[in-house]
């Protein structure tokens, strides 16, 4: 069973108030001249941020945040957030595979940016409402 998509637009603000909340300041998430000259296409979304929104995709799913149990990803590729008014956006999308006797639900998550997977091995298991 497929679960509904989600997305989240992500821009050059995001990350500025990502990088306060969380204290990462790294210019790679906002010099463009830093970033490419690292080898980077521009500057990237930070790696928590894009699984926070991920897990905030999870946690709508799931009903609720303490009913997510286990949650995980692999970084595979960067969000590029380009320098303008409509950044970019992340889709994320899941499939169950599994439903327990003990009622709990496994998904399998898909998260694209400008159709390149950006998480890989991304997985949950929440508890099921009921």
């Amino acid at each position: 069973m497929e679960l509904p998509t989600q997305t989240f637009r992500v821009t050059r603000a995001d990350l500025i108030r990502y990088a306060g909340a969380s204290g990462d300041f790294n210019p790679i998430h906002w010099s463009d001249r830093f970033a490419t000259g690292v080898g980077l296409p521009g500057v990237i979304a930070h790696g928590m941020f894009t699984m926070a929104l991920v897990g905030r995709a999870v946690t709508t799913w799931a009903g609720a945040p303490d009913a997510v149990v286990d949650y995980g990803v692999r970084f595979t590729r960067p969000v590029v957030v380009p320098d303008d008014d409509s950044g970019t956006e992340i889709v994320v999308t899941a499939v169950v595979r599994e439903v327990t006797e003990t009622g709990l639900t496994r998904l399998d998550i898909t998260a694209t940016c400008q159709g390149d997977k950006v998480l890989s091995q991304a997985r949950a298991t929440v508890r099921t409402a009921g």
